[in-house]
């Protein structure tokens, strides 16, 4: 009787962070859009008056943000502010997981990352950007659309690139 042996094939091992330049960028990007989410979206998310004259910093910051450049943002409808308290108080949790995740290799995110890149784009990008750049002066269009997606840009286009490094299984493994 002749034994055999069953071969399992193991998964290639992980790359370390210092040969993941994206996974770096990434970390880098992440962690200022912790910083922004509690700097713009938690004052909408909460409703909070963007006047001029607020004792709170934060409220003044998107106070000049939404008077000079996004009129939009300043008249607080409802559907914005469920899209920035979302922002405010789910994705913020995500990115501080994400970059825990980068840090330590966790390839299990690659599905969390593909459905957050998901839901930013289609549920928070396509509504806001559509009506800043596309809707009739009843919507309150940016006044300033270079500078808006100055500001924006890079919460539509970071998740488009984190969604094609997560395209397969595995990220941590590969460089890209």
């Amino acid at each position: 009787m002749t034994a055999t042996t069953a071969t399992t094939a193991t998964p290639p091992a992980n790359l370390p962070l210092a040969k993941r330049p994206y996974d770096i960028a990434f970390l880098v990007i992440f962690t200022v859009f912790i910083v922004t989410c509690i700097i713009s979206d938690s004052v909408e998310g909460l409703g909070l008056d963007m006047v001029p004259n607020s004792p709170n910093l934060l409220v003044q910051w998107n106070y000049w943000y939404a008077h000079n450049f996004d009129p939009l943002y300043a008249s607080h409808p409802t559907w914005l502010r469920f899209i920035s308290g979302t922002s405010a108080f789910a994705y913020v949790v995500f990115y501080v997981v994400l970059d825990i995740a980068i840090i330590r290799a966790w390839n299990w995110i690659q599905l969390p990352s593909v459905i957050y890149a998901t839901m930013i784009i289609a549920l928070t990008g396509i509504p806001i950007f559509g009506v800043e750049l596309f809707g009739a002066p009843a919507d309150l269009p940016t006044p300033n659309p270079a500078v808006f997606l100055a500001f924006n840009g890079p919460y539509i286009v970071i998740p488009l690139l984190l969604l094609i490094r997560m395209r397969k299984p595995l990220p941590f493994t590969r460089v890209w």
